[in-house]
């Protein structure tokens, strides 16, 4: 079975693209929707979580994402040590999930895939595309965010055009070319590879 990350900055249309994946019965692991699991499941991360972000990121066993956002998205040492903390708990998953899967391929979908290096545990990568005005546009609203906090998200993650050199398939999300085609196309490869 081949293993195959989707990665894109934040509004590139990652889920829209996995969920037409979705729609070919290709397993999909979300590695973004398994990590917010661990700040609930995981008492020694909750821990941590309190001891070095915050006390008002949980309010007893309630955990705040964006109280935690606010304190990472704007101190990049606190960015880095949550990820340091969350990407290793979040592989370990993924190939447990991998592992139990019985498809031709199967897809990890992860904004920090190469940021992160679980890119080098896949055996190919795609990468979602979409112009910068586009991305700021529908994360607005998507989660009702000012201009310069998805700005200041947007610089804290690789810049497109470096992640380009990782990836062996592009898919553009621009509203000029249609997505289905490109992700049917994409799906007949993999499936014949």
């Amino acid at each position: 079975m081949l293993k195959i990350g989707i990665t894109g900055g934040i509004g590139t249309g990652k889920s829209t693209v996995c969920s037409i994946f979705k729609l070919l019965n290709v397993p999909v692991f979300n590695a973004d929707v398994e990590a917010k699991k661990l700040y609930t499941q995981r008492t020694d991360l909750k821990e941590i979580i309190l001891k070095e972000f915050g006390a008002n990121i949980y309010e007893g066993s309630i955990f705040y994402k964006e109280r935690l956002a606010q304190v990472v998205f704007s101190n990049k040492e606190k960015l880095q040590r949550l990820n340091e903390l969350i990407h290793p708990m979040v592989q370990e998953q993924s190939e447990q999930w991998f592992n139990a899967q019985d498809a031709p391929y199967a897809i990890k979908e992860a904004a920090l895939m190469i940021e992160s290096g679980s890119h080098k545990q896949l055996d190919q990568l795609i990468l979602v595309q979409s112009p910068l005005a586009l991305r700021i546009e529908r994360v607005a609203a998507r989660d009702l965010k000012s201009k310069s906090e998805i700005e200041q998200r947007i610089n804290n993650q690789m810049p497109e055009a470096e992640k380009e050199q990782y990836a062996q398939h592009i898919i553009y999300n621009n509203n000029e070319q249609a997505l289905i085609p490109q992700v049917m196309e994409l799906h007949n490869k993999l499936m014949n590879t």
